[in-house]
Parts: C-alpha cells; sequence; structure tokens
C-alpha cells in the first residue's frame, strides 16, 4: 500500500543528485578575472592575440587560476582569472600597455570582471553559479537619452537626397532643393512646375507632409506626426540592439537593458568593476557609409605623393592600404534591413548578401547605374575614425535592392562583414544623464541579508512542525531541504538573475512548501482519528491531500505567470523564482516527502502507531 516502485525512488535520488551538483557552483563564489574583447569592429582576437597575452603574463611571472575563450557569433572574447585583485589589476595593466601602445586608439578592450570560482569539473557538466542582480552584486546603473534631434537631422538629410533624386527621375524642373533646421524648402520657376512637382512627390514620399502658398513657386515639406513618431521609436530600439552586442564586449551576465519613457534607456551592468570603461563602451559611437572610391590616374598620383586632391578624402582598409573615397555619402546604415553571409552561385565564392529598404534600393541602382566598373566602398565609422572594410567593384546595375558583395574574402571574412552591416552603427547619438554605482560590499550586504532572513525563516519552521509533527515534522522539514535544493538548481541550470525581489520569493516558497506538508499530516491525522489503521491513514492522506494542494498551489501559480508575463524588472525576478518555486515545492512535499515515508514505514506489515504528534479521537475525548 505504501510502497513506491523502484523507479519512483531512483527519480527522486537522480532530482536529488542533480539538485546537489548545480547548487554547488553558488557556494564557490567568484574570482577576479581580466577580460579581452575587441574595441572595434574591424579588429580580432586571434590566436596571435592570445599568444601575446600569454606571453606578457609569463615574462611578468603573472600565473592564472584559470582562462577561458568564448565564441559569440563572429567575435572572440579571452578572459583570464586570477587568484587575488592585486594579481588582476597588474595584469590588466600590462596586457593593457601591450595590446594598446597607441592609448587614443585602442584597439582592444581590457576590462576588470570576476568569474564564477567553482572547479572545473563542475564548469565541465554545466553546473554554474546563478547570475545575481545589481542589487546583490553590485555594478553601475546608466540612464542614457537618445538625442532625437539629432535622429530626425540624420533623415532630413536622407529625405533632401531622396527628395532630388525623385525630381531628376521624373524630369521636373527645380531652382533649388535646401534643407533648413526641420524643413526641406524646393523652389520652382513656376507655380505649375511645383504642382506637378507636389502630385508626384506625395505620391513617393507619403511620410512627408507638404505645403505651397498660392501664387509663389516654393514647396515646404516636413515629416508628419506619425512618421516623427515611428522614426523616434526606430533609433530608440535600434539603439537598444547596438547597446546589447556592445556590452558583449563586457562580458556583463545578464545585463539589463529596456526602454524608458519616450527617449531613455536604462542600462545595469552587473559585477562591473571597471566603470570608466562600460562608460566608453556604452558612448561609443559608429556609423555606416557607402561612398565611391576615386581611382583615377591624378588621384591615384596624388596619393602616391602623400597628397589629398580636393573632394575627396583619404581613408584605410582593414589591412592598412590607404584609398581616397568622394566626400558624398550614396548610402548610409538607415536604409540597410538585413545582410547575411552566403555564396555567389555562379563563382561559388563567399559573398555577403545586403537587402536595401524600397528607398536605399532606388538609390542603389541609379549609383550602380552610373558607375560601372568603378568602386564602391562600405565605411564603418568608430570612436570618430572611418575604416573601409570592403570595396567591391559594381560589375553591373542592382535594380531590386538585393546586393552581393563578393572579392578577396573567406567564409568567415563574409560572416564578420555581415555582422559589422548589422549592428555597428547607432540610429542616433545618446549621452549618460544618470549614473549610480554599486558597491560589492552594499551587494555582499543584501545578500548577507537576505540569506539570514530566509535561513532564520527556516530554522524556526523547522523547529515548530519537528515538535508538532515529530517523525513527520523530520520527514516535512528534510523535504523542505530538498525543494530549496532542487529550486536554486534549477535556478541555476536556467542561468537565472536572483534578485532581492527573488530572495523575497524564495522566503514565500518556503512558507509555502511547508503549507502542502501540513495539509498531509493533519489529513492523515484526521484519517487516524476516522479510524484508520497507520498504514491506511499514510495512503489516504497523501491521495486526498493532493486535490487541495494542487488548486491551493494552482491559484499560485496563475498570478505567478500573470505576474511573469506583464511585470518588468524586479517584478519580474520575483515571478521567475516564484512559479518555479512552486513547482519544485509540489514534487518535493508530494513525491519527496512520501518518498521518505514509504521507506520508513512501507515496509511494516503490523504497523501500530506512527509518530506524527497527538492524535485526539472521539473516544478519548467521551473518556475523558
Amino acid at each position: 500500500m505504501n510502497r513506491y516502485p523502484l523507479w519512483k525512488y531512483l527519480v527522486v535520488l537522480v532530482a536529488l543528485v542533480i539538485g546537489i551538483l548545480y547548487t554547488l557552483p553558488n557556494f564557490f563564489g567568484e574570482s577576479p578575472a581580466v577580460q579581452v574583447a575587441a574595441a572595434k569592429s574591424t579588429v580580432k582576437v586571434d590566436s596571435a592575440t592570445l599568444s601575446e597575452v600569454d606571453r606578457v603574463l609569463e615574462q611578468n611571472q603573472l600565473q592564472p587560476t584559470g582562462s577561458f575563450v568564448e565564441h559569440i557569433d563572429t567575435s572572440t572574447t579571452a578572459r583570464y582569472r586570477f587568484s587575488n585583485t592585486d594579481d588582476q589589476l597588474r595584469a590588466k595593466d600590462l596586457i593593457e600597455q601591450a595590446l594598446n601602445p597607441d592609448a587614443a586608439n585602442a584597439e582592444y578592450t581590457v576590462a576588470l570582471n570576476l568569474l564564477p570560482a567553482s572547479p572545473n569539473w563542475l564548469t565541465k557538466i554545466g553546473a554554474l553559479p546563478m547570475h545575481l542582480g545589481l542589487d546583490l552584486r553590485g555594478g553601475v546603473h546608466f540612464l542614457l537619452q537618445v538625442d532625437m534631434d539629432g535622429a530626425l537631422s540624420t533623415r532630413y538629410d536622407t529625405l533632401t537626397t531622396e527628395l532630388r533624386t525623385v525630381l531628376r527621375q521624373q524630369k521636373l524642373p527645380v531652382e533649388q532643393v535646401e534643407r533648413q533646421q526641420n524643413r526641406i524648402y524646393a523652389n520652382f520657376n513656376t507655380a505649375d512646375e511645383r504642382d506637378a512637382a507636389l502630385t508626384e512627390l506625395r505620391r513617393q514620399m507619403p511620410e512627408l507632409s507638404f505645403s505651397a502658398t498660392p501664387g509663389q513657386p516654393e514647396l515646404t515639406a516636413q515629416l508628419s506626426d506619425t512618421a516623427i513618431a515611428e522614426i523616434e521609436a526606430a533609433a530608440v530600439e535600434q539603439n537598444i540592439t547596438t547597446l546589447r552586442n556592445r556590452i558583449n564586449e563586457l562580458g556583463v551576465s545578464e545585463p539589463v537593458i529596456q526602454r524608458q519613457g519616450a527617449d531613455r534607456i536604462v542600462v545595469q551592468l552587473p559585477g562591473v568593476q571597471d566603470v570608466a570603461r562600460a562608460k566608453e563602451i556604452l558612448g561609443r559611437t559608429a556609423s555606416l557609409e557607402i561612398r565611391l572610391v576615386d581611382d583615377s590616374p591624378s588621384a591615384m598620383a596624388a596619393l602616391s605623393s602623400g597628397k589629398v586632391p580636393f573632394g575627396v578624402e583619404r581613408f584605410y582598409d582593414t589591412s592598412g592600404a590607404p584609398l581616397l573615397l568622394r566626400r558624398q555619402v550614396l548610402l548610409t546604415g538607415e536604409n540597410l534591413e538585413k545582410a547575411s553571409a552566403g555564396r555567389d552561385t555562379q563563382a561559388n565564392v563567399p559573398a555577403v548578401h545586403l537587402q536595401l529598404d524600397s528607398k536605399g534600393a532606388r538609390i542603389f541602382r541609379d549609383v550602380t547605374r552610373d558607375n560601372i566598373n568603378r568602386r564602391m566602398a562600405i565605411v564603418l565609422y568608430e570612436q570618430g575614425v572611418g575604416t573601409v572594410i570592403t570595396a567591391p567593384v559594381i560589375r553591373t546595375e542592382i535594380p531590386n535592392g538585393q546586393v552581393q558583395i563578393t572579392g578577396s574574402m573567406n567564409a568567415r571574412d563574409a560572416a564578420d562583414i555581415a555582422l559589422l552591416l548589422r549592428s555597428g552603427s547607432l540610429a542616433a547619438p545618446m549621452e549618460i544623464i544618470e549614473e549610480r554605482t554599486i558597491g560589492p560590499s552594499l551587494g555582499a550586504a543584501n545578500i548577507e541579508q537576505g540569506f539570514n532572513s530566509t535561513l532564520y525563516g527556516f530554522i524556526a519552521i523547522a523547529i515548530f512542525i519537528i515538535i508538532y509533527y515529530q517523525l513527520f515534522g523530520l520527514f516535512s522539514t528534510l523535504g523542505l531541504s530538498f525543494n530549496i535544493l532542487l529550486l536554486i538548481a534549477v535556478l541555476s541550470m536556467l542561468q537565472a538573475t536572483l534578485t532581492l525581489p527573488g530572495i523575497a520569493a524564495l522566503a514565500l516558497t518556503i512558507g509555502m512548501a511547508i503549507d502542502a506538508n501540513v495539509l498531509i499530516n493533519e489529513r492523515i491525522r484526521e484519517e487516524m482519528r476516522n479510524g484508520a489503521s497507520p498504514q491506511q491513514a499514510i495512503h489516504l492522506g497523501f491521495d486526498r491531500a493532493w486535490a487541495t494542494i494542487f488548486d491551493s498551489n494552482l491559484t499560485s501559480l496563475i498570478v505567478g505567470i500573470a505576474l511573469l508575463t506583464y511585470g518588468d524588472g524586479p517584478i519580474r525576478g520575483f515571478a521567475v523564482v516564484h512559479c518555479i518555486g512552486i513547482l519544485t515545492s509540489m514534487f518535493t512535499s508530494v513525491v519527496g516527502v512520501r518518498a521518505m515515508v514509504n521507506l520508513w514505514y512501507g515496509k511494516r506489515r503490523r504497523l501500530n502507531t506512527i509518530a506524527i504528534g497527538q492524535v485526539w479521537k472521539p473516544q478519548d475525548e467521551q473518556k475523558s
């Protein structure tokens, strides 16, 4: 009656072993580390970089306790763990000097970091500690404001060029097209020419609102309110995406990057020690441009003599070779919808496939039609310096906005270029308007207080329930310990972020889990009062209490899912622990505790009493 089949005992045992293994890493803490990543999208952390770092550390007798190389997409990040902060700081300075001889034009990011100090054998099986939030681990909080005027200014520049293109394509004469602040002015010879242009412009440029003064050959264009709202929303979203890519360079676990209001972005970086480096990376500006290369004999002769002719600028490609580019910017990154690496189906060589938006496709068609057999350069600006990442030759007119770039590149180079084009630029400038630093000591105090409150609550519950329910109280206490162990293990396996609200949810889980055991124990007592034998009382107690336990936990789970779905930030952190805690408590209270009871009492055929505290029977009351 009260015996589990072998497989159920094995399930409980496996859950216990997994709980122990995946909870262990949380007790080893973290070690100081130094992280090396590329500071520019055109620079790679390769084997030569790693060899240089190893050489510097060996020469200065700095022995890391562990090293890790992580590959994300096409970027590589190296992390070196040290036994103390003195070695960490010294190693950072030495690596910085070796990799960035020109501090004003740093090619690598060398940042302080923290890495889990758990043994390698735990790391190999994927047993990693939970991430700690900003309130527990310490770190920095930034509030950034997006320059919406800058986003609109860039858009107006593009629209001015597009308006000229539309008029030229439709062969509509115009004297002058110029932009003044957030307006575009077009002057025509006559009012009839203006009216003809107005009809065509309204059809092809619906995001602009046009106005004209009767009898005057002038046309004024402004962005509509709907278009302005779309541009501002897109600028914030694009900046959030770019910030995520940049923060990967810092190796921050579970950063918080979210929109606040119409034009602000909140960035929280738990565990970041080097605040200056974090600000440098977040504030880094990047933009993408497409220009024509000037390969004329006169330009090349001037370049060889060290001179730059009027109307062109000198740039360098990724190998350091100089190129002369026309000053006119043909396209910017805002016209690019997607970029992916692939192969040229005809030549079977690596290629980069680009998809431009409708406006970019129209401009690109004209450029490629008029400049066949000339080179076109794709320039990436970072930290105010432009680098030509590729300069392919235009072979034919490209009318549909589907661009294919080929050249002297391998498959990895193609993937690198595609990644740069997808995520290399900010849609609008940003500035840090608020900065808060939470020290590690404050985070440690929060952890200690949260741990102590949970521990003292657990001890108080354990003492009460053991006194009140005796041996069954001990089973309930062991089940409660099993529940906490399993909950922490699941959070670690999911690499969830634990915050102060999460600790509050952990304490709540303890109370809810013991409530299930109270229901079971009281149900067993009730069955014994009704005359059931001890074995029958145990069986009926667990079975009949299950419906009540399921109903009460289901209602709590529904609330937790609602918090998880609609909440954000601290509320979401609370909901994650709450929902997982409900599931683990149902398993440990019903399956885990019953397995212990079955092991202790299940094999006893003649069982007269069980240690579940005082059972008040009706006949006892009559005798008294």
